[in-house]
């Protein structure tokens, strides 16, 4: 047992979701490094419009996280044919949820837009963006069923070839549709989600090929295509319908976040949208090992070694803080290049320093609020994993007000509520897992 959660074979697991992952923000990267060079107002509009998207896409992603979780505990327990029967529920009900979302948005993201945006340039650049990039949902939600898949089965190298194809597929469509290459129209920010969309289409075709062709569709069910069951999908929700809510929310605060910095001006929305992305090289780290927490936490107590868990968090950390720490200290030795990489505009590169190193410290608090937080997930006490962060966001939420909405506070200031919601993270979730109330809970 202590062999099987070794630190070198949780980095097994781990290594293929921390590249994917960072292939993956290589997307947000590139969308940023390439509007960054278009105008201020691209560049504002597109944190706007791509946290409006994240707040619908965190929807169907948090359903595929309860699937992961339920996935992981079956194949825990050796019954590898039902993974398939919750893989083909959660497809047909996020196809269902797509279809919604991409009616719903095209009713009323007009007025959503118009009625909390207080510049009428981003307002209109955000809502080009928005109208191309939610039909994407479509490919984007089956996409995450897969990812649940193959991280629920620890068949993680797969997540790494897939994302490698996505980015390829987004960096070229992006270059010919925002700049208007190979006798292309310059499109701006509208080539972007263009761009993104049709990458998101590349990811979906890619894992449908390689799980016909390469994965054992016998002995995980996927050879047969089960038809809808409510009973299944009902089984789902119950620990599904709490990440949903959960990522819902907690990405909803985000979207807060950046009205609240809007009204401080487009020079400040430009500023965050920056710290946003160069946030993202610190979150993949993060996320890929609380990621392959939650899933081993999962598999873990479906195997009847519950009480190791406490030793596999506690390894998760050290390779963790490890990482992060090197590239925090890459950040504040090297800042005005790391926002180059997204921006060749030098009032905002100077503007923008400040800002990044406030947000990377609070990774050193986040890394245990993180790690936490999702074996708490993973031991399928979703639930309370929601009523947990809710009250982290909460708190959060009234540290912004107060900071940014009330006091106008400078923009690096600002950024200290990833501090205030980090720790909170840490404190409450640390407690709960100390606790060992998450003990004996089925699902």
């Amino acid at each position: 047992m202590e062999q099987s959660y070794s630190y070198k074979n949780i980095w097994k697991v781990s290594y293929p979701i921390l590249i994917s992952l960072i292939m993956e923000q290589l997307i947000g990267m590139t969308d940023t490094a390439f509007l960054g060079r278009v105008g201020e107002i691209e560049l504002g509009a597109s944190a706007i419009a791509g946290i409006y998207y994240m707040v619908i896409f965190m929807a169907g992603f948090g359903f595929s996280i309860g699937a992961q979780i339920i996935i992981g505990r079956r194949n825990g327990e050796g019954r590898y044919t039902e993974t398939g029967r919750i893989f083909y529920q959660g497809i047909y009900f996020l196809v269902v949820l797509a279809a919604a979302a991409v009616t719903l948005s095209e009713i009323f993201s007009p007025h959503i837009m118009s009625s909390i945006v207080s510049s009428e340039h981003i307002n209109d650049a955000a809502l080009s963006y928005v109208r191309w990039r939610i039909p994407g949902l479509l490919f984007a939600f089956m996409t995450v069923m897969f990812r649940a898949f193959f991280v629920g089965t620890t068949q993680t190298k797969t997540l790494t070839l897939n994302s490698v194809i996505m980015v390829l597929s987004n960096v070229l469509f992006n270059y010919i549709l925002i700049f208007g290459k190979f006798g292309c129209p310059a499109l701006g920010i509208t080539g972007a989600a263009i761009g993104s969309t049709l990458a998101e289409l590349v990811s979906l075709v890619f894992f449908i090929i390689y799980t016909a062709f390469f994965t054992d569709c016998r002995k995980y069910g996927l050879n047969r295509i089960s038809g809808f069951e409510w009973k299944e999908l009902k089984s789902i929700m119950s620990v599904s319908v709490w990440t949903m809510v959960q990522s819902f929310v907690s990405i909803s605060t985000w979207f807060i976040f950046f009205l609240f910095v809007e009204h401080l001006g487009e020079r400040s929305l430009a500023v965050s949208n920056i710290v946003r992305n160069v946030s993202g090289m610190i979150w993949v780290a993060v996320m890929a090992f609380a990621s392959t927490g939650s899933t081993l936490v999962s598999n873990i107590i479906g195997e009847g070694h519950q009480d190791k868990v406490p030793m596999l968090l506690k390894r998760l950390m050290v390779i963790t803080y490890s990482i992060v720490i090197v590239i925090i200290s890459v950040f504040a030795l090297f800042p005005k290049a790391v926002i180059g990489i997204y921006t060749d505009i030098p009032e905002i590169i100077d503007a923008s320093v400040p800002s990044m190193l406030v947000m990377a410290s609070a990774y050193l608090l986040n890394v245990a609020g993180m790690i936490f937080f999702q074996a708490v997930s993973g031991t399928g006490n979703t639930k309370t994993a929601f009523a947990l962060e809710l009250i982290a966001l909460t708190v959060n939420m009234a540290y912004c007000t107060v900071v940014i909405s009330i006091m106008k506070s400078d923009i690096a200031v600002c950024w200290t509520a990833e501090h205030v919601y980090a720790g909170a993270m840490c404190v409450l979730c640390g407690l709960y897992i100390r606790s060992g109330r998450w003990r004996g809970k089925r699902i």
